[in-house]
């Protein structure tokens, strides 16, 4: 073989287009993702729709917003829904101040330091369990240690910590799955440059995936807030409004949901505008969370340069 010939380089094949093959393919695939979005699309409009529908109305009255249902019987019209507001709130509020921070640091635990180890293997596998968990056996379970075998009583707080148990699993797994998202290329620049593990960690990896992170922590939070059965087992119903987390019952919103059907919601106007009313504010409450965590992690993103 010869130099000349080393130096002559190979002939390419001409291209010759795309075949039919896979045009067919390409638009068979386009067709049927489109359909799956389309048809998971329509449930979701439907059923927003239909809420707006029937408790938009409702809710359009100023009244509603900032009276609560003390002293109103189920068909005295009138009313609004302060109360059960509040306690949602609140019950959320502790709910997340218990397991954000529990959450993103078992999270970052699996990713950066124990992922591989024995006490790693054992956290997933249990947080594992815990996603399957229902909401009714995570309510049981702290009535029988919180109420039955500490001897507190039923309690907006003891609802925060069974939602706890709900909430820290979607945490976890949001968390890990946006740490897993960073460049590795990021960490090792940080310790080439003599950065500390922890200070990476703090610094860089966190910040680059928090707005997947508060995407995920909002997102179990919506899940949790509109969970009726540990409202039905650790807390009873009121109808006046109550600011105190460790006595008395406490309105909330699925729990004022759940008091307008037994108290003939379908049957009787009143209490059917109070159940979509009730419907309405909780989806507009959960919405108004998401947007100012979008704004949150919005600001609080690194920025480009």
């Amino acid at each position: 073989m010869t130099a000349s010939t080393l130096d002559t380089p190979l002939k390419q094949p001409a291209f010759t287009g795309i075949s039919k093959r896979r045009k067919l393919t390409d638009r068979v695939a386009t067709v049927l993702v489109t359909s799956s979005v389309l048809v998971a699309l329509v449930p979701l409009i439907w059923v927003l729709v239909s809420v707006v529908v029937k408790g938009g109305s409702v809710v359009l009255d100023s009244t509603w917003w900032w009276n609560s249902q003390a002293g109103m019987t189920a068909f005295m019209p009138g009313g609004g829904v302060y109360h059960a507001i509040v306690g949602t709130l609140l019950q959320g509020l502790v709910c997340a101040a218990i397991s954000i921070p529990i959450g993103v640091f078992v999270g970052i635990f699996l990713v950066e330091y124990g992922g591989g180890t024995r006490l790693g293997k054992m956290t997933t596998f249990m947080v594992d369990i815990l996603t399957g968990v229902p909401s009714i056996v995570a309510a049981l379970f702290i009535y029988a240690l919180w109420v039955a075998t500490l001897g507190f009583d039923r309690s907006g707080f003891a609802v925060s910590l069974s939602l706890v148990l709900l909430m820290i699993p979607v945490i976890v797994r949001s968390t890990e799955e946006m740490l897993r998202v960073v460049p590795m290329d990021l960490r090792e620049a940080s310790y080439a440059l003599g950065v500390p593990k922890w200070k990476t960690i703090a610094a860089i990896v966190i910040p680059t995936a928090l707005s997947g992170i508060v995407t995920g922590i909002m997102l179990a939070l919506a899940r949790v807030m509109g969970e009726t059965a540990p409202l039905l087992i650790l807390v009873g119903y009121a109808q006046a409004i109550n600011f105190d987390m460790f006595s008395g019952f406490q309105g909330s919103l699925p729990g004022m949901m759940y008091d307008q059907v037994s108290a003939g919601a379908g049957a009787n106007p009143v209490p059917t505008d109070r159940l979509w009313g009730a419907a309405v504010t909780l989806i507009l409450l959960i919405a108004v969370l998401n947007i100012g965590a979008r704004f949150i992690a919005k600001f609080f993103a690194p920025k480009k340069v």
